[in-house]
Parts: structure tokens; sequence; C-alpha cells
């Protein structure tokens, strides 16, 4: 693996994710109380024993920049070759941002020929997952494959968002389609499809040639699923790596948190008795920042309905529950819930202040946001939109980042 780097992709916008995106990249929204969605490749990383990664930022990246800085620069030693770097756009070719994800890592590609790899994974930084690189690595050296593609099984209503593959009983990728209209499924199965993951092992000299001949072509998008794969699969030996889950489970768990009610979705399911994503699994941790801060507080037990409790619960570090009452739901570091407050169903960011006898149903409250004295937030869904809040399609309410809540909520 000493010879391996990593590109990990995070230069998304994430607009299907606004308003929690406003601010942030996608890969640096809050998941799971206490990670950002960026950790999960990031440990997958450092799990597979590789100790060489670029990541490749865009918009919004200052958080995503300091994440990074903060929780995982100290883990790698580089007087022994290992980093974690950040690479803003270099604007070196047209002063032009990123045209696809393959220009994203041509644009970088001098700083990839100076590590001299002899193999480059290709990752994107929104997923959460968990995956051990190392076996697919190995899979693609045993190959002899230029290019190993990670694939998933997905169903034919999901395939239109992914590449769809077609293999031969030796797992070589035969064909490939990104995005189709009506894709192909697996033969034998009607109902799912062969999906790429957007996974990539390359031999890395044979990633910097496609590189800089996509680049010479002016109709590319320069991105691998639309224009490097397609022109190099009858000319090349392309493989296809089942994805195998490190998450100790019969299914295989990988989740794309790219809507809000997906990200929604999947975390509240982290609140269950046994959840397909094992946060607690010692074997394969998910690293993080983690800030000093005093553990968890549940303050009153009293009759009159005083009491601090969380039941199906996930809370963070910091937070007080201080007379409320917390079900099914995330919160994350230094949080107040204050007396006869109710909470259900609901994913708190970092700082959030509710007040007493509020009332947060099936919500998304971002950082440092502060329900007043019995404010309601999620209970009339139509007094949630003309006060300017985002409601899904699944009736989840989120709750932006935003100055004079009071006032807010009065003339709601």
């Amino acid at each position: 693996m000493k010879d391996v780097l990593a590109v990990v992709l995070a230069g998304g916008k994430g607009s299907r994710l606004e308003p929690l995106t406003r601010d942030r990249a996608k890969p640096a929204v809050p998941f799971g109380g206490i990670y950002r969605i960026v950790d999960f490749t990031l440990s997958n990383c450092l799990n597979s024993g590789i100790r060489k990664i670029l990541v490749l930022t865009q918009y919004k990246a200052m958080s995503l920049d300091r994440h990074v800085s903060t929780g995982w620069r100290h883990l790698l030693c580089r007087e022994l070759g290992e980093f974690i770097d950040i690479l803003p756009p270099q604007q070196r070719i047209d002063e032009q941002w990123y045209q696809g994800t393959a220009d994203a890592v041509y644009q970088n590609i001098y700083t990839l020929e100076q590590e001299r790899p002899e193999h480059v994974v290709i990752l994107a930084g929104d997923h959460i997952y968990k995956m051990d690189y190392s076996k697919m690595i190995a899979f693609h050296q045993k190959t002899k494959a230029d290019l190993t593609i990670a694939a998933l099984r997905v169903g034919t209503d999901e395939a239109q968002s992914f590449g769809v593959m077609q293999i031969d009983d030796s797992n070589r990728i035969v064909g490939f389609e990104e995005k189709p209209d009506q894709p192909k499924t697996i033969p034998g199965d009607d109902e799912h499809c062969l999906a790429s993951m957007g996974i990539y092992v390359f031999n890395a000299p044979f990633l910097f040639d496609q590189l800089c001949q996509d680049a010479t072509l002016p109709d590319s998008a320069h991105d691998f699923g639309r224009n490097i794969i397609p022109s190099i699969i009858n000319t090349h030996r392309l493989m296809a790596f089942p994805f195998q889950d490190e998450n100790s489970k019969e299914d295989s768990y990988w989740r794309d948190v790219g809507t809000l009610d997906a990200y929604y979705q999947a975390n509240i399911e982290l609140t269950g008795v046994d959840p397909l994503l094992n946060l607690y699994d010692y074997h394969w941790p998910v690293r993080t920042d983690q800030p000093n801060l005093p553990p968890p507080k549940f303050v009153f037990d009293e009759d009159t309905g005083r009491r601090g409790e969380a039941h199906d619960s996930i809370v963070a570090a910091g937070t007080i529950i201080a007379g409320g009452k917390l079900t099914g739901s995330i919160v994350g570091p230094k949080v107040r819930i204050e007396e006869h407050a109710e909470v259900t169903n609901s994913i708190l960011f970092k700082g959030v202040h509710v007040g007493k006898g509020a009332v947060i149903r099936r919500a998304i409250i971002d950082k440092n946001v502060y329900i007043p004295d019995g404010a309601q937030v999620g209970v009339d869904l139509e007094k949630d939109r003309q006060r300017g809040f985002t409601v899904t399609e699944n009736g989840v309410v989120v709750v932006p980042v935003i100055e004079g809540t009071e006032e807010l909520f009065a003339r709601g």
C-alpha cells in the first residue's frame, strides 16, 4: 500500500441538500451526531492501510478544510511519507473550475505525478459506507487490470442515477452506460442492475495517459463515467470488483445521502436497536474530529414532567438535556434542550438550543439555531413553509442557520 495514492473528490455543490449546503460543501455536512460525511471515506482509507491521501475541494470548502486540518492531519506522519492534503482548484488550465471528475484529477496531475504512485484510487467524498480498499487493489493486481471499478447491485428504479455495467463470467467489464434511460439488468435478474460506485483503481501511468488524452478533446465532458470509461472499454482490461462491506452484516450498507430525505432517513436509521451501519464496530472505526467536550448530561427527574430523558437516540458530548424529552433523534455536540421541550425523530446539529416547551418533530435543525420557548417545528407544515423553512417531499422540515428566530416564529 506504500505505492498507492488515494484521491478523494470532495468538490461537489450538493445543491439537492440545500439549505444544509448553503455555507458548506456536501462532504462537510454533519452525519450521525459527531461525524462529517467525508469521515467515512477517509476512515476507509486509513483502515485499508492507505497513507497518502489528496482531498480535492472546490465549492464552499472552508468548513471541510478546517475539519480535515483539525481532525485528520495529526493522524499521519509526513516524515514517513504519509499525508492528507487539501487541494483547492489550481486553475492551471484556462483558469477554470473543474469541468468533470476526470478534469478535477487532471488539473492536479502534476501533484499526483510527483508522488510516483503505482496505483491511484479515485474516491467520492460524499457517500456513507465501510469498505476495505486494499482488497480491491489486490483484486486489481491479481487480474492484471488497467482499471477496476467497484460494483454495487441496485434496483432498476435506482439504476438511472448510476453508471451501469455489464460483465462476463470473469468479472471483466464488457459494457458500460452512464445514467442510461433504460438500464440493462443483470442476466437472470430482471429487477437489479450492476452499478458503478464511482470507486476506481487505476494503474497510475495508464491513468495519466488517459487524462492527458481526454484533456485534448474539446467535445468531452471530461468525466470518468461519461467519457474515459466508454473510450477504453474495448481496448483495455477493465474489471468489476463486487462491493464487500466491512460492517460485519449480511446485507451490504452503502448510502448516497444526496437528497434531504435520503440524508434524513440514513441518519434516523442509526437510532434503531441494531442498525445496518454499525458505528460501534471497533474492528473498523470511523474517525472524526473530536473536540475536548464534557460528556452529555441529563438533569431533572420530577413528577411534574420536568425530566431530562432520551429514548432510542444518539446524544453527542457537551449536550445538556435540561428537563426535556428526546425520542428517536440524533443530537450533535453542545446542544441544550430545556424543560418540557419535546424533540421527536429529528436531527439537531451542533450548538442548537431548544427553548422551554418547544416541540420539534421530523426536522433537521442546522447549527447554533435557537428554537424559542413554546415554538413548534414540524407540527404544522404549512406554517413552516410560510416561515421560509424547507419542507421535503416526505414532510421533513429543515431549519437553516438564521438570524432573529424569535421574530420569525412570532410572525409564523
